[in-house]
């Protein structure tokens, strides 16, 4: 939610400092029963800020700085808005096909910012991390193509990334491609 304000979303201010000076008005009816430290540890704080935002804010945050990225094979990734800009980490095999870099902020106004995509092997390993995809695919990525095809056959490495669908899945033995 803090991302989401400082991108220029309409949320409430939900800081540390703000949280503090109004701590009797969200946190206190919610610890009515609680007994110990047990309790403590439970409370769902995430839940209890959401709970402060109306719809429209609500929709505002959500627009603007989204839980999860979905990729075009339909894979929900969780956006790390701890790192700046934020980020995400997917195969790439499933960025496949796309041709402008994905980004965040709010959908009216204010400037959007692109978000940072650690890109993955087959193996879950970080290959390349980009702010700008489709620079990706018409650069480096060919260096990366030649080094992953050896150690990765039976996944897609094609010529054209930007015009080959995404994929989670590597090609069965003996089927060329």
């Amino acid at each position: 939610m803090g991302w989401a304000r400082r991108a220029g979303a309409d949320a409430p201010d939900l800081s540390d400092g703000a949280l503090a000076l109004r701590v009797d008005e969200w946190l206190l009816p919610h610890l009515g029963r609680m007994r110990g430290a047990g309790d403590l540890a439970r409370l769902d704080l995430a839940s209890i800020l959401a709970g402060m935002l109306d719809w429209g804010a609500s929709q505002a945050v959500d627009a603007a700085a989204p839980a999860k990225f979905t990729a075009p094979t339909g894979t929900s990734v969780p956006v790390d808005y701890d790192r700046d800009p934020p980020a995400i980490a997917i195969r790439l095999q499933e960025m496949f096909g796309l041709t402008e870099h994905p980004s965040l902020g709010p959908a009216r106004g204010g400037a959007r910012i692109a978000l940072l995509i650690d890109l993955l092997s087959p193996a879950g390993r970080t290959v390349q991390t980009t702010a700008d995809l489709p620079g990706f695919w018409a650069s480096s990525y060919h260096d990366v193509r030649r080094d992953l095809r050896g150690r990765y056959p039976r996944h897609s490495w094609p010529e054209d990334p930007a015009a080959a669908p995404p994929t989670t899945r590597a090609r069965r033995r003996g089927v060329p491609g």
